[in-house]
């Protein structure tokens, strides 16, 4: 067969999208495993998922301090022996902070399970948070968030955040003096109210060998009991801030940061699919129509895009670019511009077909190894949401019609509601 180099690949359309799903156990100690058992290479990705503690303002670093220290040591290991451990035996260990949940995974070979998997036990049933690296932790997080002030775009997000979910881990904005308020005992009262079995959620994707499963559920089922304190994930109610517009004054700048929008619906409510097609038309791809105004029409930006947040218990769609500081003002009003257009102006045909291909490819593409699959599953398993979530997102990206989505325009997106923040000159 000759390659035809001239001739376009043929178009095909996106039918459905298939999705593994896992096989379920749950342990007596109240901890739930879910399995994706797929692929070729003898390597397993295991993620010890935990629900992070309620909220307290008075002590509002401990979520993210406990979690991002649990690799500095036990009782019987170093954080020195055990990187090098984990190291030895090929093997990596990290720690992931969300505002909803924590997360510890292990990628290991299956073979080196059995040396691997005792370190990840002591981890999560013995870390001691040293006073040494505690003292460390603090000072080098001081130290970040200093070079991270200084960034306009990391302050448009953090003054963002704190007013739309106020005192709430979603719009937690720590200073110096907030990392003053760590202390060791603590941080240990809430390793052991948190880290424990009936907080835990194991999810195993890879190859899983016979005896793989039984191994891990040997390690972390019997001897790993719930302490008599409970855990408690509950969220206070989150109270947006009564002002909406807020200016970071910086006479020197050379762009502005801006970040603009208010909270929507998340990922649970029957209109959000529809919604995010919505905002992929507005500025959710390199296509979009922030992009085609704001940086290639009117040269204000490298780059300027839309998003919709989804966490546990709130929502949020909103803009974000950084423009020069003498056009601030401007590619304000060409953003409103754009938003007012969806809710007057028809999207085309055209249009919406070109954002619907986009969104079922990317889909599709982000689909490209069982690792991918799982975190998919971890999108609706943590939203209390089923599979028929996926069904009903790819079949309101390939049915809503232009005439719907001015409707969720002008239902969702009123200005007067937008929360604008400004960092630089304005």
């Amino acid at each position: 067969m000759t390659l035809q180099r001239k001739q376009a690949p043929e178009f095909r359309a996106i039918d459905n999208i298939n999705l593994l799903r896992p096989a379920h156990q749950a342990l007596n100690n109240g901890c739930n495993i879910f399995c994706f058992n797929s692929g070729d290479q003898d390597l397993v990705r295991i993620e010890w998922v935990f629900g992070n503690q309620r909220f307290n303002p008075e002590k509002p670093l401990l979520n993210i301090a406990v979690n991002s220290m649990l690799t500095e040591g036990t009782s019987k290991l170093t954080t020195a022996q055990i990187a090098d451990k984990v190291d030895f035996y090929g093997a990596f260990l990290q720690v992931d902070y969300g505002y909803d949940n924590s997360v510890v995974t292990l990628y290991s070979l299956n073979k080196h399970l059995q040396h691997t998997l005792p370190v990840l036990k002591d981890i999560l049933t013995d870390s001691i948070f040293p006073e040494k690296e505690l003292e460390t932790y603090i000072r080098n997080q001081q130290q970040k968030l200093q070079v991270s002030m200084q960034k306009n775009d990391y302050v448009a997000r953090r003054n963002f955040n704190k007013a739309l979910y106020g005192d709430t881990l979603y719009g937690l904005g720590a200073d110096a003096d907030t990392y003053k308020t760590l202390h060791r005992e603590d941080l240990l009262a809430h390793f052991k109210q948190m880290y424990q079995p009936s907080n835990c959620t194991i999810i195993i994707s890879g190859k899983i060998e016979p005896g793989i499963l039984e191994m891990i559920t040997n390690t972390f089922d019997k001897d790993w009991t719930n302490p008599d304190v409970k855990s408690d994930i509950s969220q206070p109610q989150i109270k947006s801030a009564t002002e909406h517009f807020y200016l970071t004054e910086k006479p020197d700048a050379l762009q502005s940061a801006i970040r603009m929008g208010l909270p929507v619906i998340n990922r649970n409510h029957p209109d959000f699919p529809a919604l995010q097609v919505l905002n992929t038309v507005l500025g959710g791809y390199f296509g979009s129509r922030l992009m085609a105004n704001i940086r290639e029409e009117k040269g204000y930006t490298y780059g300027i895009g839309s998003g919709i947040s989804s966490f546990k218990h709130a929502g949020a769609m909103f803009v974000a670019t950084e423009v020069g500081a003498d056009v601030c003002k401007a590619a304000i009003i060409e953003i409103e511009k754009e938003i007012n257009l969806l809710k007057s102006d028809l999207i085309t045909e055209e249009e919406l077909s070109l954002v619907r291909n986009y969104m079922l490819g990317s889909l599709l593409g982000s689909l490209e190894n069982v690792f991918s699959h799982a975190d998919k599953f971890k999108n609706l398993y943590f939203a209390g949401l089923d599979y028929d979530y996926y069904d009903r997102y790819v079949d309101a990206v390939k049915t809503v019609t232009a005439v719907r989505l001015k409707e969720l325009a002008n239902e969702y997106l009123n200005l007067d509601k937008f929360y604008k923040v400004i960092v630089g000159k304005y």
